[in-house]
C-alpha cells in the first residue's frame, strides 16, 4: 500500500473517532460535573465540559493503531518505528498530566516539573534538538548534550504550554493547531520524513475534528490536557521530522510554522515580567484578547488568527522549496490582507 494512503487513512480514522467520541465525552463531562465554569477571564457564559482533550488523544493513537495492525510501520526503518512511539508515548504523559490538572487541579510548579521531566525522557528516547541555527550567517553549530538537553526541553515544555495558553476561544487553539498540522505534514512528505508524517496527519485529522464542536458557539472545550498533548506532539514532530535535518532551512521550519502561539506566549511572557507580575499568573494580555478589546468580534478574532497561522505556514512552504510554495504564499498573503482589512473595518464600526 502506497505510504501516501497510509497517511491519508490516519487522517481520516482520527477524524472519525473524534467525531463519534466528543458527543459522549460531552455527555459523561456533564454527567459527572466535569465543567469549566464561567469567570472573569472566561468568555463564556454557561458551564462547559473541558475534557474534550480525551477524544483528540484517543483519534490520534487510535488512527497509528490503525496504521500499525494494517502493516504500515514495516515500510519504515526500525529507528524511524521507534521515533514514532517515542512521541506517541510523550504525548501520552503529557496528555495525563493535562488530565490530571483538569480533573484534580494542579499548581504551575507541579505542572511544570512533571512536564520537564517527560520532556527530559523525550529527549532520551531521541527526541533531540541537535542543531541551532546561527541568525544571518545562515550556518548551523551542533550542540553538545549539555546544551541540547535543556533546549530541547524548552521547546518541548514550552509549546505544549504555548498551546494551552492559546486555548481561551471558541476554536482557537484547535483551529491553529489543526493548520500547523497540515502545513508540518506537507513539509514532512516532501523531506521525505514519512514516521513524522503519520502522526502529524493523525494529530491533524484530530484537531480538525473537534473543531466540529468546538467552533464558536463551542460545546466543549478541550482542556489543558488535549493542549498539553497537540502541543508537545507537534513539537516532537519538529524535531523528529524537521529539526534533525541539517540544513539551516530545515531546522528553522517547525519555528516557522508555529510561529503565531510561539510569539504570542513569548510577548505575554516578557510584559508580565515587565510589569512585575509572575509570567505563570493568567490575564488578559494575549493577542485574542487584544483583538477583542480592539473591538473584533469573537468569530472574526479567531478567524484573522487562523489567517495569521496560515500565512506563516505557507512562509515554511515556500522556503521548504515546495513546488508552487511561493504561489501558497502569495495567497495566504492576500487572505491575511483581506482579514487584517475586514478587522480593521469592524474595529473602527466598534468605536
Amino acid at each position: 500500500m502506497n505510504s501516501y494512503v497510509h497517511h491519508l487513512i490516519a487522517f481520516l480514522v482520527a477524524l472519525a473517532i473524534v467525531l463519534v467520541t466528543t458527543p459522549i465525552v460531552k455527555h459523561i463531562g456533564l454527567k459527572s460535573g466535569r465543567v469549566d465554569m464561567p469567570g472573569r477571564r472566561k468568555v463564556h457564559n454557561r458551564p462547559m465540559v473541558r475534557l474534550g482533550g480525551v477524544s483528540i488523544f484517543l483519534g490520534t493513537v487510535g488512527a497509528l493503531l490503525t496504521i500499525w495492525a494494517l502493516g504500515g510501520f514495516g515500510t519504515l526503518p526500525p529507528d524511524k518505528e521507534y521515533e514514532i512511539w517515542g512521541v506517541t508515548l510523550g504525548g501520552l504523559f503529557f496528555f495525563l498530566i493535562g488530565l490530571t490538572d483538569d480533573l484534580f487541579g494542579l499548581s504551575p510548579a507541579s505542572r511544570l516539573f512533571l512536564q520537564t521531566l517527560v520532556a527530559s525522557g523525550a529527549w532520551s528516547a531521541g527526541v533531540q534538538i541537535k542543531f541551532l541555527s546561527i541568525p544571518l550567517i545562515g550556518g548551523l553549530i551542533q550542540l553538545p548534550v549539555w546544551i541540547s538537553v535543556p533546549i530541547t526541553v524548552l521547546w518541548l515544555v514550552g509549546m505544549a504550554n504555548a498551546i494551552n495558553w492559546i486555548d481561551g476561544l471558541d476554536g482557537l487553539a484547535a483551529g491553529v493547531s489543526g493548520i500547523a498540522a497540515i502545513v508540518m505534514l506537507i513539509v514532512c512528505l516532501f523531506m521525505n520524513q514519512p514516521a513524522a508524517a503519520l502522526i502529524v496527519a493523525a494529530l491533524a485529522g484530530g484537531a480538525l475534528g473537534f473543531l466540529r464542536y468546538n467552533f464558536n458557539p463551542a460545546q466543549i472545550f478541550m482542556g489543558d490536557g488535549g493542549a498539553y498533548f497537540i502541543g508537545f506532539t507537534l513539537a516532537g514532530v519538529g524535531v523528529i521530522g524537521l529539526v534533525k535535518g541539517v540544513t539551516t532551512v530545515a531546522v528553522l521550519l517547525p519555528y516557522l510554522i508555529l510561529a503565531v502561539p510561539i510569539l504570542d506566549m513569548s510577548a505575554v511572557i516578557l510584559d508580565r515580567l515587565r510589569s512585575g507580575k509572575s509570567p505563570f499568573i493568567a490575564d488578559k494580555r494575549h493577542l485574542h484578547h487584544r483583538l477583542l478589546k480592539a473591538g473584533l468580534s469573537h468569530r472574526l478574532t479567531v478567524l484573522f488568527i487562523y489567517a495569521l497561522t496560515f500565512w506563516v505556514g505557507s512562509l515554511a512552504l515556500a522556503f521548504s522549496g515546495i513546488p508552487s510554495g511561493l504561489g501558497y504564499a502569495i495567497a495566504a498573503t492576500a487572505l491575511l490582507t483581506f482579514a487584517t482589512w475586514k478587522a480593521r473595518k469592524q474595529a473602527r464600526q466598534q468605536q
